[in-house]
């Protein structure tokens, strides 16, 4: 019987800071028992997260980078979400737009809860309180925190039967960063920007390419090969992209601790993510803060 004594990450993990399950440490924990060597906090629209996720990395002994994932709009394509990775989390005018952000989701998730409430009201069911939400969320509520006080209710099987039943038809829609405009934020603060699960975006071959030649030239600087959504053979053609574009290539589960079937540090078949993907990672890193110090 062998070890295996190889290192994986994941670089692509949610907490109740947004719309995850779990608070920041218990992220960073969970990531130890998963025997990860490294992760990366990245909370959408949001780093509420990031402090608390790194104290606890120094505890465990796993190293934590700071992220977060903007929701983006490209063109034709709305909710296209941006990883970016080493940011100065602590950057106020980040914060504020970030801020920003938040209190538009605030409203929005306002609403689809009162949308979800008159659904209720007309199936003769109780409504759900917002005391009751913020329960499963910390710096904001979303929609899995609305799912999960649904599934308390019995008023849904799962959290997928959930968003089926309320949650989609109640959805508001949301706002966006423009991607140009969130790519140079993410570089300003000296980081590195991701496409995440870029087949989200189009499982059609010719128009992924095409979006990600057109993003790669506008100054994105990676791509998700690997994730919870890609098969086995798309993971293979975005890891080309590498390559031919000049990408970075990372991988991330988008664990959020209320998904079926989703393991912290797997994607999709039960791929694992290998810590050599963070060192070139960590190269450009350290080459756009030598940028921003010799300005």
């Amino acid at each position: 019987m062998t070890t295996d004594k190889r290192q994986y990450i994941d670089l692509h993990l949610h907490t109740n800071c947004s719309d995850g399950a779990f608070a920041p440490a218990a992220v960073v924990e969970r990531a130890k028992g998963a025997g990860l060597s490294a992760i990366a906090i990245a909370d959408h629209d949001s780093v509420a997260g990031v402090a608390e996720a790194l104290a606890a990395g120094l505890d465990l002994g796993i190293e934590v980078i700071a992220a977060v994932e903007l929701s983006v709009q490209f063109g034709e394509w709305e909710d296209v979400h941006l990883l970016g990775y080493g940011i100065d989390y602590g950057d106020s005018t980040f914060l504020e737009r970030l801020n920003g952000f938040r209190q538009r989701r605030e409203r929005r998730n306002s609403e689809i809860l009162e949308r979800v409430n008159d659904r209720l009201a007309a199936e003769g069911r109780t409504a759900i309180g917002l005391d009751e939400v913020l329960a499963y969320a910390r710096d904001a509520i979303g929609r899995p925190h609305i799912a999960r006080a649904l599934l308390k209710k019995g008023y849904a099987d799962s959290v997928e039967d959930a968003f089926r039943r309320y949650l989609v038809p109640c959805n508001v829609p949301k706002a966006y960063w423009p991607i140009a405009d969130a790519m140079a934020e993410v570089r300003r603060i000296g980081g590195v920007s991701v496409l995440a699960h870029p087949t989200s975006i189009s499982a059609e071959r010719k128009e992924l390419r095409r979006v990600v030649t057109e993003l790669a030239a506008m100054g994105l600087d990676g791509i998700e090969a690997y994730n919870n959504l890609a098969q086995a053979d798309e993971m293979e053609q975005l890891r080309r992209l590498e390559g031919e574009l000049g990408l970075l290539v990372t991988g991330g589960s988008d664990f959020h601790g209320i998904e079926e079937g989703l393991e912290m540090g797997r994607g999709r078949g039960g791929i694992r993510f290998s810590a050599a993907l963070l060192a070139p990672l960590k190269a450009l890193l350290a080459k756009r803060r030598n940028q921003l110090l010799s300005l």
